[in-house]
């Protein structure tokens, strides 16, 4: 006689996902992340906790506000706040340290070239120079959209808008971050086409990597890096572990956003309609205060020694650094720039009359 197994015996069927369910799940993770980008940038009248609102107002981080608020700084309508967790309205009147709390300004961003030995940093325990204390006096109070290392130098971007900066720092914005890489020792590009399947060191996997080989100099080479994602020292980390040591790191993009021909410690203002048109929002009529903005700053010297605006650079000196000469890393301190030799075009001319004035003078 056969036996059959009881229902009880029985295993329950794993249910797969149905087809076409991730796909909506990601879609729907999209449109909730573009419709909080919307209310980002629109006149949002929605009651919000008062750490928060304090923050966007910039005048400090959140947790900054939050250990105000519990010191007795805050006040909410004539009286002092004591809970972080206190939504405010629209209607509240807020004060911090007897100043009135002026409604939060709309999400604005910075391209700033980082030297090398400064920290991305608010505060360092060490006591090191910090980008933020090199920063123009004429900035609001900015953080940084990611990072770079102490010896990393190049294109950091900056935001007042905590919520912004967490927004483009997603991998699934879909944004790489570009770099030109010096390292040591000889190449073998068998090595960096392998990165693009990803790699995992000492237990912290990486995700594929584009790279490949500028130039080889003898015992040193520039390579082009491209990150979908930027873990701590990724790149650092990635060379060292193929034997190819990093000796000087420059971050040339992030997204849309290029390093082109800044220098050293510039800030440029991201027009507000670029600002939008990359994030996929429409336009808006431009008010006085969103005019672009530019400055430079001294590394090291603290916002007294800032110089509020940035000398003026000959048309035909701005190039892509995608098409920079490979001999020009030789001559030039920043090699995701390009200096153009050629004479311009009016000098051409000139030339070109001279000489013709040369060739049809008749002899006395």
């Amino acid at each position: 006689m056969t036996k059959h197994p009881s229902p009880a015996s029985k295993k329950p069927a794993t249910q797969r996902p149905r087809q076409g369910a991730r796909p909506k799940a990601q879609a729907a993770a999209k449109s909730t992340r573009q419709n909080k980008l919307v209310r980002l940038f629109e006149d949002n009248t929605a009651p919000e906790r008062i750490a928060k609102k304090i923050a966007h107002a910039g005048f400090c981080s959140r947790r900054d506000a939050e250990r105000w608020i519990e010191a007795g700084r805050v006040t909410v309508n004539g009286k002092v706040q004591l809970s972080p967790a206190y939504n405010a309205s629209a209607q509240d009147i807020i004060t911090v340290d007897g100043k009135p709390l002026i409604g939060a300004e709309s999400p604005r961003l910075w391209r700033y070239y980082k030297p090398r030995g400064l920290v991305v940093s608010h505060h360092d325990e060490k006591d090191r120079d910090t980008v933020f204390d090199s920063l123009p006096d004429d900035l609001p109070r900015v953080i940084s959209v990611g990072r770079l290392d102490l010896d990393s130098e190049g294109l950091l971007l900056l935001t007042n808008s905590g919520d912004l900066a967490r927004y483009l720092e997603l991998p699934d914005t879909g944004w790489t971050r570009k770099y030109r890489v010096r390292v040591r020792g000889r190449v073998e590009a068998e090595k960096l086409t392998a990165l693009s399947e990803g790699i995992t060191i000492d237990g912290i996997h990486y995700r594929g990597v584009e790279a490949s080989i500028d130039r080889q100099m003898g015992s040193n080479a520039w390579l082009t890096i491209i990150l979908k994602e930027g873990k701590n020292r990724e790149i650092r980390r990635i060379m060292e572990h193929l034997g190819y040591p990093v000796s000087r790191l420059i971050r040339v993009s992030f997204g849309p956003f290029k390093l082109n021909q800044m220098q050293d410690g510039e800030v440029e203002e991201v027009k507000t309609n670029i600002l939008r048109d990359q994030l996929g929002l429409p336009r808006v009529a431009l008010r006085p205060e969103d005019k672009t903005k530019s400055g430079w700053a001294k590394p090291g010297s603290g916002k007294s020694g800032a110089r509020k605006a940035a000398p003026k650079r000959q048309p035909n000196a701005q190039a892509s650094p995608k098409a920079a000469p490979k001999n020009s890393l030789k001559h030039t301190s920043n090699p995701a720039a390009k200096s153009s030799s050629r004479p311009s075009s009016s000098s051409q001319k000139v030339h070109h009359a001279n000489h013709q004035r040369q060739k049809t003078r008749r002899p006395s």
